[in-house]
């Protein structure tokens, strides 16, 4: 088997985990507060939001772009489910483009062909290291 990836957690990360676990605070609370601050430090963004999976990020980006039923929205084919499911959750509608074969991502010169008047975002998905031409995409 191919290992997908490796974590390192050690008895700090234990220790801190347990900390949570023992308090009255497991999936919200002072700690959550406390990771969005840093993680706003870290991003150098004013604010930022923490969200209990891909899938609910995904679905709230969708919302704050202002997606909604009748929208177009191009991505591609090789991704998680939830890529285009909360484009469906929203009423987008997804328009999947073709990818490459040397990288396995969207096909950056085949987009602008499904560009409609309802094409309101186009989602690409960094595929197994390999990020997008994204100057290509824009």
């Amino acid at each position: 088997m191919i290992p997908y990836g490796h974590q390192y957690i050690d008895e700090k990360d234990i220790e801190a985990v347990l900390i949570v676990l023992k308090s009255d605070w497991i999936t919200q609370g002072p700690k959550i507060l406390e990771f969005e601050k840093a993680l706003a430090k870290y991003c150098g963004a004013k604010f930022a939001v923490v969200c209990s999976s891909g899938t609910a990020a995904l679905h709230l980006a969708y919302l704050a772009a202002g997606l909604k039923k009748g929208d177009e929205v191009i991505t591609t084919p090789n991704t998680f489910a939830a890529t285009a499911n909360m484009l469906l959750a929203v009423g987008a509608k997804p328009i999947f483009c073709d990818i490459r074969l040397d990288t396995y991502n969207i096909d950056e010169s085949r987009i602008e062909k499904l560009v409609t008047k309802r094409a309101k975002a186009i989602v690409p998905v960094h595929f197994a290291g390999h990020p997008c031409e994204m100057e290509k995409i824009w």
